[in-house]
């Protein structure tokens, strides 16, 4: 077993430190289900009250193509705001995605265009916005059910009032 009082001072040790950490981190496998994006509220006004989420932003093209792929949880509250500026025809997909979504496409304006509930999960099916939108928000199956987001409500967010 080599161990680093054997090989001596210096920089040999120092790149053999370097070495063995960037092993481990690259080996050290990462969970899943644990993300360091930084978090954003975004509220929709219902008819029943204002409902406010942490969302994480998906606006490079890296971001928008991996979105919420992979994962196995996504808490209550919690979700994924596309950026699609300018507003546009919006296509989306559950591939490589294990867990059922809402899908809720959002016009320039910021108002809800379209809902597409409890979307099957690693389908490839296409899900279309119907129509032009700036943004896409992804949460977690039946959020537009129990919180009676509709067509049509408000949300606020910088990426359509710049708040």
């Amino acid at each position: 077993m080599l161990r680093l009082r054997d090989v001596g001072s210096g920089w040999f040790r120092a790149v053999l430190w370097i070495v063995l950490f960037s092993w481990i981190v690259v080996v050290v496998p990462d969970d899943a289900g644990v993300h360091a994006a930084e978090l954003q509220p975004l509220e929709i006004a219902t008819k029943t009250g204002v409902k406010i989420f942490s969302v994480e932003m998906a606006a490079t093209p890296e971001e928008k193509a991996t979105g919420l792929m992979h994962r196995k949880h996504l808490p209550d509250g919690q979700g994924m705001l596309f950026d699609f500026s300018p507003a546009q025809q919006v296509s989306m997909w559950m591939k490589n995605t294990y867990i059922s979504l809402d899908m809720i496409f959002i016009g320039s304006n910021g108002r809800i265009v379209r809902i597409a509930e409890n979307t099957e999960p690693l389908s490839t099916r296409i899900i279309s916005s119907r129509g032009p939108a700036k943004g896409v928000l992804e949460v977690i199956g039946g959020t537009a059910k129990k919180y009676g987001i509709a067509p049509g409500d408000r949300v606020s967010h910088p990426l359509f009032n710049g708040r």
